[in-house]
């Protein structure tokens, strides 16, 4: 990828980033393990971003 990026692409970027995290822990916690994984979780290689 590019060394320069645009600001509106970086800031894509980044947003996806951030939604690519497990819930945190006390929400497993509170629904009984329930619910386990994220359903916006994306792995890299299997599912490409359109930013």
């Amino acid at each position: 990828m590019a060394r320069f990026k645009p600001l509106g692409k970086k800031l894509r970027l980044a947003a996806a980033l951030k939604s690519n995290r497990n819930p945190p822990i006390w929400v497993l916690a509170k629904t009984k393990r329930r619910v386990t994984r994220s359903p916006a979780r994306r792995f890299w290689r299997r599912q490409k971003l359109k930013a």
